[in-house]
């Protein structure tokens, strides 16, 4: 769904270990790594597109992750001028993302990045939590920082002080 300004609605996914590292994509054929992301139907609440996203894209279910926040309000980034599809309709210059933190509950070899037949991903890592607002690519970096920024009492508080408390 593009809205009137001509943003794509999306959600953005940040999975984090046990240990508070960053789960962290390669995107197929590409240099490039990012978290998981995907647009939102139309009907469907940002919450439903996380756990459809988290599917297609990582091959986890609802069951497998627990959820620690999300962001209140929309992030923006704009695209390239060289990216933008000028012949579609309607155009979009952009995505407009609600960001989501989990904390991963199933074993990491739950995560399986060939569960939908055109995978999104082919190679994955764990990062430190700051890593991805230097690797992603340039035009997304300032969402990165604002999603982390935003979420990361929500990972403090609600996963990792619970880890040292079960431990």
């Amino acid at each position: 769904m593009i809205d009137q300004d001509g943003y794509r609605l999306n959600v953005g996914i940040i999975i984090a270990n046990k240990q508070g590292k960053l789960f962290w994509g390669k995107r197929v054929y590409q240099d490039a790594w990012q978290f998981p992301q995907g647009g939102i139907r139309e009907n469907e609440t940002p919450q439903q597109a996380v756990f459809r996203e988290l599917k297609e894209e990582v091959g986890l279910s609802p069951s497998d992750v627990r959820v620690l926040g999300r962001t209140e309000d929309w992030l923006h980034y704009d695209l390239p001028k060289h990216l933008i599809r000028h012949y579609s309709q309607p155009v979009c210059i952009g995505q407009k993302q609600i960001w989501f933190m989990l904390g991963l509950e199933a074993p990491e070899e739950s995560i399986n990045l060939s569960y939908h037949s055109t995978p999104e991903f082919e190679t994955w890592s764990w990062v430190d939590y700051w890593q991805p607002v230097q690797d992603v690519v340039s035009f997304k970096q300032q969402v990165y920082h604002q999603a982390l920024i935003q979420l990361e009492d929500c990972l403090k508080k609600f996963w990792l002080s619970s880890q040292v408390i079960e431990n």
